[in-house]
């Protein structure tokens, strides 16, 4: 049997208002998957509603025929940095520590082998020689790849990110995209908020397309086409527009 993630009829709503109305999408596992819509399209709220973040009204999400709550550990999220309090007191090293904790041993104390893991991923983003410094002090992108490393420590196989080039440097959305695919070839599952249009072609395999509704998921080639895209943004775009982040 393939192994797969299937969302099925995820309603969620925020005060009465519905955000996101019957969902349904299904995708192998092994695969980098863009989440694209307008600003305000429920992106980064189906997304933490599938990881169980925030409460649905309804809908059901399996992952290989499991729970989130039975797969929690194998899955990695990193948020939009707009909401991360980046005054936190704590160095870059510490940061991408705690991602081993999921797997720590009934002691909860990382151990040696725990910190050379945490620097071979520091290593794995570029960011090696920046563990003594406090995360305040980073740019955006740097900022950005030190939670790509946090993410890499959990030995996850499930990546979600929510609109991780958002604000970040060229060289930093590189090395990014670049450690994305070398995942998804290692047979990782990853799905992305995004909202740079010109990108998803090279991006990405597959897509998904909301504005509040479904408007597309599948391959990029059958998704990404002009009719399904004006429908979603309802209006008439081109294709290598650069449009707004979702909520």
């Amino acid at each position: 049997m393939k192994r797969k993630v299937n969302v099925s009829n995820l309603n969620v709503s925020y005060y009465g208002n519905e955000v996101v109305s019957d969902v349904s999408f299904s995708f192998e596992t092994g695969n980098l998957i863009g989440i694209v819509g307008p600003n305000g399209a429920g992106k980064s709220t189906m997304m933490k509603a599938v990881l169980g973040l925030i409460p649905k009204d309804s809908g059901s999400v399996e992952i290989c025929g499991e729970s989130i709550d039975h797969v929690r550990k194998k899955i990695a999220y990193v948020p939009q940095r707009s909401i991360i309090d980046w005054d936190f007191p704590i160095i870059v090293r510490d940061t991408v520590l705690l991602g081993t904790y999921p797997h720590l041993g009934v002691f909860k104390r990382p151990r040696k082998k725990d910190r050379k893991w945490a620097s071979q991923c520091l290593e794995e983003v570029g960011m090696q020689d920046f563990g003594d410094r406090q995360i305040a002090e980073l740019s955006g992108g740097q900022q950005q790849r030190v939670f790509l490393a946090r993410a890499l420590a959990q030995k996850a196989d499930y990546f979600f990110l929510d609109e991780p080039f958002v604000g970040i440097d060229v060289a930093s959305e590189e090395v990014i995209i670049k450690i994305l695919k070398k995942l998804r070839d290692q047979g990782k599952t990853i799905f992305v908020v995004h909202h740079d249009l010109s990108k998803v072609e090279a991006y990405f395999d597959d897509l998904i397309l909301i504005n509040k509704e479904l408007y597309g998921a599948g391959p990029v080639n059958k998704v990404f086409q002009p009719e399904n895209m004006e429908k979603c943004f309802k209006m008439r775009i081109g294709l290598t527009a650069s449009l707004g982040v979702g909520v």
